[in-house]
């Protein structure tokens, strides 16, 4: 199996991160030598971890046990530095990058590492793209969003076409969601119905503003946590488009058309979600995704694909593996787990 969406946060120090932004710029906390830590931004505490995130010989363990024969890993994605001045946040993914590129390398064929770019400048995103690709990273992670600028936004959708042109795959990942802190109270709202609210917006943006007209088709471009509620909702969104001509007026054809042009993971912990995700995106347009090690994502990682009784043998293989080698464009068979 391969599992195409799992994080990781490298061992920065308070120090390191205070020297780009003391108040903004996160590292970890942990005691040397302990199996648990915790992510800080500036002097607040964020999430808790533990040494699956930065340690790559643990995380293998655990990697052998769950029967994964290879992780695409990426950054936690508050390690983004979207909000920082274009050329310090493009020399920190370049520094972040490497530490990515690094963590990869103690186990080579098992991880593959994504990039992060400066996304809040569009030269710069495309040169460290470009550059990180040639230093051995397989893809870039993005988030959804910079400030105001959605998916939609022109030196974004240059982004993807950047991508597009140069066969760099894509992970879309949500972050910095919506909602004020006053209505979004308690119990991880924010991870709970924002999130895929953010994931969502994402999608009918790039579909409504008559993006995908622009981007070539050789875009390969993945949604995590099963594209959040895009599924569900995109009959309602085919409704709009027939019966409003302001949602039709940027976008030709209804939105259902551009659906398989993108891919989601399969990380939506339910059987009857993961049918209608198939039956909207097609097995072709699946992969395994975990959000691992994080306590939100797949515990056993593939168990509901494999679990599912309307997939056949080769529609669970596609879902597991072989979607991700072509969109990753792995070829080479991995370490026996």
């Amino acid at each position: 199996m391969i599992d195409m969406h799992s994080h990781f946060f490298p061992l920065i120090s308070q120090q390191e991160a205070a020297a780009v932004d003391a108040e903004l710029a996160p590292w970890i906390a942990v005691e040397p030598g302990a199996r648990e830590g915790q992510i800080m931004v500036g002097d607040k505490p964020f999430r808790p971890v533990y040494q699956a995130l930065w340690d790559p010989d643990f995380r293998l363990k655990e990697m052998d046990e769950q029967g994964i024969s290879i992780q695409i890993v990426c950054a936690t994605p508050v390690m983004f530095g979207y909000s920082w001045e274009a050329a310090k946040a493009a020399d920190w993914a370049a520094r972040m990058n490497q530490k990515a590129i690094d963590f990869c390398a103690k186990h080579p064929t098992r991880f593959k590492p994504l990039a992060q770019v400066p996304l809040q400048d569009l030269k710069l995103a495309c040169a460290e793209a470009l550059r990180a690709k040639k230093a051995g990273c397989v893809g870039v992670q993005i988030g959804n969003h910079v400030g105001d600028k959605d998916m939609d936004h022109p030196d974004i959708v240059d982004f993807l076409i950047f991508c597009a042109e140069n066969n760099i795959p894509i992970l879309e990942h949500p972050w910095d969601m919506m909602g004020s802190a006053g209505r979004m109270k308690n119990w991880m709202l924010p991870w709970l119905v924002t999130m895929a609210a953010e994931t969502q917006l994402s999608m009918m943006s790039l579909i409504l503003s008559g993006a995908f007209e622009r981007i070539p088709e050789s875009l390969k471009i993945c949604f995590a946590h099963g594209g959040g509620s895009f599924a569900y909702l995109l009959g309602r969104a085919d409704n709009a488009w027939k019966h409003r001509d302001i949602v039709r007026k940027d976008c030709p054809r209804p939105p259902s058309e551009y659906a398989r042009r993108m891919f989601v993971d399969s990380a939506v912990f339910d059987p009857g979600a993961l049918k209608l995700l198939v039956d909207v995106m097609s097995t072709d347009n699946i992969m395994l995704g975990s959000d691992y090690p994080y306590p939100l994502g797949e515990q056993r990682i593939g168990k509901l694909v494999k679990d599912v009784s309307f997939l056949d043998a080769a529609q669970r293989d596609d879902i597991l593996e072989r979607n991700a080698r072509k969109f990753f464009g792995l070829e080479q068979a991995p370490e026996q787990v």
